[in-house]
């Protein structure tokens, strides 16, 4: 990997420039423990997505992809790897890694998903990082496999301080005015407990599969009103007809 991009500022003395996204490893060794970790972080990712385009909000929502934020990570290539996480306030569009100061920023919300292999990690080291490096204002974890652990700090005077739930055990997320909440149903063929985002009423954000099927129902709906309409509009008709009411016009 080269990381030697350098700006002449006369003709001898030479300033190093930081790497850029295009310059950096995108791809670690680490693989995800198991199916249900990737379709819990699509369930958290894409509908996510789909309600800030819908809001016509900038902000990115990315997951299981690197994330930069000091030299000496690509000094001792310390990658670090956030399940899900979303930057508000900037452009969307594809990244082949998050660059903090390429970018700008970092994360404002950030999920990890535990397993037996990261849960330390994910609630020590990786913990520190978020608080004290990163400043993420809302660190939540969650393991898949068993859904009583659900945790969310919030970062006051920089410090994580345990969020307190919704009396119906709810967790907000105040950088995007929204829970996070668990929810027992199906997802790609699987029926477990997953975790969602929903609206502060508690109802869940779609996912776009379910966007489609709600608009779809809606057009039903629509059409069935139209026919049902249609159809009372031609029985007065005849009735009209009947008793020599019709209207000629």
């Amino acid at each position: 990997m080269s990381t030697d991009s350098s700006v002449k500022l006369d003709g001898s003395l030479q300033v190093a420039m930081p790497p850029t996204q295009h310059e950096l490893p995108c791809e670690d060794e680490e693989n995800l423990e198991t199916e249900r970790h990737k379709l819990q972080m699509d369930l958290l990712i894409y509908p996510l997505r789909d309600w800030l385009t819908r809001q016509q909000r900038d902000g990115y929502v990315g997951g299981n992809m690197l994330v930069y934020f000091s030299l000496a990570q690509v000094r001792y290539q310390d990658f670090r790897g956030p399940d899900v996480f979303v930057v508000l306030d900037v452009p969307p569009g594809e990244r082949r890694s998050w660059v903090v100061w390429e970018e700008g920023k970092g994360p404002d919300v950030v999920i990890e998903l535990l397993s037996e292999k990261t849960a330390e990690q994910d609630r020590g080291p990786k913990k520190q990082i978020y608080q004290e490096q990163l400043r993420v204002g809302e660190y939540y974890w969650f393991d898949p496999f068993n859904p009583d652990e659900l945790v969310g700090l919030g970062l006051r005077r920089g410090r994580y301080q345990p969020m307190t739930p919704t009396d119906e055990g709810y967790l907000p997320c105040q950088k995007l005015g929204l829970l996070l909440r668990r929810w027992q149903g199906s997802y790609a063929g699987v029926g477990t407990t997953w975790l969602r985002w929903a609206f502060t009423d508690g109802s869940l954000l779609p996912t776009p599969e379910e966007s489609r099927a709600l608009e779809e129902q809606r057009a039903e709906a629509e059409k069935q009103r139209a026919d049902t309409a249609e159809a009372e509009l031609t029985r007065l008709r005849a009735l009209l007809a009947d008793k020599g009411l019709a209207d000629d016009s």
